[in-house]
């Protein structure tokens, strides 16, 4: 069965529990919602034939169920539909196969369009609300009602946590029997009533209802009350600009193409043109929209680039949109202009600068990269695994840079980022938004959804801030400096540019230090690997010094790179054998597994990072630490601040600051324990050693506040690039398809990118069900073997570097692999050609 959800916003379900009469135009409206999906299906999908599914067969029958749910697992309002299609299909020669189930995910897109679609230009569901006096905002929910969304979704995520604890109990009671669907069933309402006064653990259907009405009486009592009707405003189809709701869906589509090197398909690009109507404002029954449909998405395709030699099926990614393009072909310019033909310092060189012992502490593909970068190279790029010692190569650099007079600026993607660089590496630190800031570079969003970047001159007044822009004041640099780019994999492919155009502009030369396999940037990826491709000195770290065990820092190496399928597999076996996988059986399993591994180790007087792939997630499991710490009297819930989606705050609780703030000093990312709540502020202390201390407003705690037991990738970026011997981290990566695996480090369940964040003495969980489903994506897309021991060439030369007198390494632990240093010239003669 193939799993289609037909899912609205909240407030729609809110409309619908409050009003009968809209309950049944909210039914009605996702009646003829799934006829059309049930349309686009046929029409859409093909059945597959032949060796491999090569020949594609058109659709006659398909046969679907249809699930309809009045409440969310959490028993809050969320009215939804599951469609589930059989995957057996009948195809227009007569014969029964199975459906091209690679077709059936790319086109999920465009069914969640077609959802954002009918919810907001249906006639009579837009009536209806007008009659209730009910607006639909830009967001797309219910003006009048979205302000209820956020208490309702703070307590769905605490029962969430309350159906953890109860599955884990119900399973140790029960000898490691997971439960069936009527445990389940009994769970959900137990978790539902757990902590509402005089609630009975098993309810009906009117005592929900009429507990849920209460509840939202509570939060805002108008709401209960009739309101007088609207009319109904709309825009004329006449009066649509197509180019520029064709300009939308390009922006729609280019957005969901960052984890594919900027391509998409068809169905991405309908499905931005049929967003792109939704928000136009217009109300029209569905046919009237098809044609206005087809004219956006004819206009996009118009726009956008065919990266194939013929029009292929419309679910390959085969485009590409122009301005993505543009910004492949720029980057490759400035990085070309950037990479001035210099030298590398020679090894005695180095030493000279950077001392004997400090240099006894690199392997050989450090040394030479230390040596790149505080030579004279225009671009240098230096890549590799985390753990293998990045961060120390760079402070010799800079050791040495300094001797011989040369100044070093590191930017980073994240300001918490740049601190820890500073702190590690010695020298001025910054992210790289703050240094194109100071320089007068400004980014918005326009009315199409894209960000587009400007210049400011002295003189010239900054429409943020209103004041007279005077230049460069904080991070004035000079020719000869340079700058040097830590956690380079998670630049995007648009900042890049910019910060290649500073650079050129300054004549300042750049060291790009990261690895692009690691967390994928928020835009597009590919900058990392451009400048390894284009740098004067590209230098590849392959040892992996950070493990005490030379094995386990060996697999490390051959999970972020495996040869195929079948490799994947037999390293996650090996990582089970060794006990650092664990398999659980489903989401509250693994849940459970994860809270539990949090108190075990903070019991032993450990650190420990959650890390999640989704935000809903780690709420989820903030959620559920946080109340069983109030249940082991470790937080006082005699005093209460409120964060971000009105999370409750607690004094004790470990929190994250998701917004740099110039006048407390905090840093977005940052992490800290709260330690005083008062009306007015909250009192915040560092978690790391430093045990800096600040105090921020409880009005910045509402909107850039929350609980950081969990968070995701990116959130615990910045915390894992130095971490200690008593870190322990576990990797959940959450969706909706597959068992969920629990994890530390390097869970075969992660994305490639993912698997960099490593941490001493750490262990990893991952469920059983997340193996095959995760093979494609441990499948690396280079055709040539890597074991640890063998590595691509980049560049267009490659020289061995002299580094025979390097002294030996003492006291270091055995490394993984074999050091290797791909050190790439370009000769004069090349580049004046």
């Amino acid at each position: 069965m193939l799993d289609g959800t037909l899912n609205h916003p909240k407030s729609y379900s809110v409309a619908a529990l409050l009003h009968p009469e809209l309950a049944d135009e909210f039914e009605a409206l996702q009646d003829r919602l799934r006829d059309r999906v049930l349309i686009t299906w046929q029409t859409k999908l093909n059945a597959r034939r032949g060796h491999n599914g090569l020949i594609r067969e058109d659709l006659v029958r398909i046969e679907v169920v249809e699930l309809l749910h009045r409440r969310s697992r959490a028993l809050d309002p969320h009215i939804h539909r599951h469609l589930w299609l059989n995957v057996k299909v009948l195809g227009a020669d007569g014969r029964w196969s199975n459906v091209d189930s690679r077709v059936a995910m790319k086109l999920q897109t465009l069914i969640n369009a077609e959802g954002e679609l009918a919810a907001r230009t249906d006639p009579a569901w837009i009536a209806a609300l007008a009659r209730h006096g009910y607006t639909i905002d830009a967001a797309g929910e219910i003006a009048e009602l979205a302000a209820i969304v956020r208490p309702l979704s703070r307590r769905s995520a605490q029962i969430e946590a309350n159906r953890t604890q109860l599955s884990a109990e119900w399973t140790a009671a029960h000898n490691g029997l997971l439960p069936n669907a009527e445990v389940l069933t009994h769970i959900d309402r137990r978790a539902w009533a757990i902590a509402r006064p005089n609630k009975p653990p098993y309810v009906d259907e009117a005592t929900w209802e009429a507990t849920v009405r209460d509840e939202i009486a509570q939060i805002d009592p108008a709401l209960l009350v009739d309101r007088s009707p609207l009319p109904v405003v709309a825009t004329a189809m006449r009066d649509l600009d197509l180019d520029h709701l064709a300009a939308v869906a390009i922006v729609r589509a280019d957005e969901r193409s960052t984890s594919s090197g900027g391509r998409f398909n068809m169905f991405d690009l309908r499905a931005g043109a049929t967003r792109a109507v939704a928000g136009a404002g217009v109300v029209a029954s569905r046919i009237e929209l098809d044609d206005l449909i087809d004219e956006v998405t004819s206009r996009a395709r118009a726009g956008v680039l065919l990266m194939v030699g013929v029009e292929p099926p419309e679910h390959v990614k085969a485009l590409m949109a122009t301005e993505t393009a543009r910004q492949k072909i720029r980057l490759v310019a400035h990085l070309d202009a950037l990479a001035a033909p210099g030298r590398a310092l020679l090894v005695t060189e180095l030493r000279r600068g950077a001392g004997e012992a400090d240099l006894a502490t690199l392997d050989e593909s450090q040394i030479a990269a230390a040596c790149a970068i505080a030579g004279s190279h225009g671009l240098v790029a230096v890549s590799g695994p985390a753990g293998a010692g990045k961060t120390t190569m760079l402070r010799v650099a800079f050791q040495a840079s300094a001797s011989r007079g040369q100044r070093m600026l590191v930017v980073a993607p994240t300001r918490k980022a740049a601190s820890v660089a500073s702190r590690e590496v010695g020298s001025s630190a910054t992210s790289i938004h703050a240094l194109l800031f100071d320089h007068g570079y400004r980014w918005a969003s326009d009315d199409t959804g894209a960000v587009v970047w400007s210049r400011l001159t002295p003189g010239d007044v900054d429409p943020t801030t209103q004041d007279v822009y005077g230049g460069a004041t904080h991070y004035v640099l000079s020719p000869g400096d340079q700058i040097v780019v830590d956690e380079a994999g998670m630049v995007d492919l648009q900042t890049a540019n910019i910060l290649a155009e500073l650079a050129i502009q300054l004549r300042v030369r750049v060291a790009m230090v990261g690895d692009p396999q690691q967390a994928m940037p928020v835009g597009h990826a590919g900058a990392m690997g451009a400048a390894i491709r284009h740098a004067n000195a590209s230098v590849e770290l392959d040892i992996v010094h950070r493990f005490r065990d030379a094995d386990y820092g060996a697999l490390t190496l051959q999970i972020r790179s495996p040869r195929d399928r079948d490799h994947a597999l037999q390293v996650a076996d090996k990582l089970h054998q060794r006990g650092h996988l664990e398999r659980v059986g489903d989401h509250d399993a693994a849940r459970q597994r994860m809270v539990d591994g949090y108190f075990d180790w903070h019991r032993r007087g450990k650190r420990v990072a959650i890390v999640t792939s989704t935000n809903a997630e780690a709420d989820v499991i903030n959620t559920a630490i946080q109340q069983r710490r109030i249940d082991a009297g470790e937080l006082d819930t005699s005093k209460v601040a409120w964060g971000r989606d009105e999370r409750r705050i607690l004094i004790g609780d470990t929190v994250q600051t998701r917004r740099n703030d110039p006048r407390t000093g905090v840093e977005n990312r940052a992490q800290w324990t709260v330690s005083e709540v008062r009306e007015n502020y909250i009192d915040l202390t560092a978690v790391d050693d430093c045990g800096q201390r600040t105090r921020i407003a409880t009005s910045y705690a509402v909107e850039h506040l929350q609980l950081a037991y969990a968070s995701t990738v990116h959130g615990a970026q910045a915390r894992l690039q130095t971490p200690r011997s008593s870190d322990q981290m576990w990797t959940r990566r959450g969706s909706t398809s597959d068992s969920r695996g629990v994890g530390s480090t390097t869970s075969p369940s992660l994305s490639p990118r993912a698997m960099q964040l490593h941490a001493r003495s750490s262990r990893i969980r991952c469920s059983e069900g997340s193996w095959s489903s995760r093979c494609k994506m441990l499948h690396r897309r280079r055709k040539q073997s890597f074991d640890g021991r063998q590595r691509i060439e980049h560049g267009r030369r490659r020289l061995r570097s002299p580094i025979a007198s390097v002294p030996p390494r003492h006291g270091r632990s055995s490394p993984a692999g074999r050091g290797r240093v791909r050190l790439s010239c370009r000769s004069q003669r090349r580049r004046q050609r």
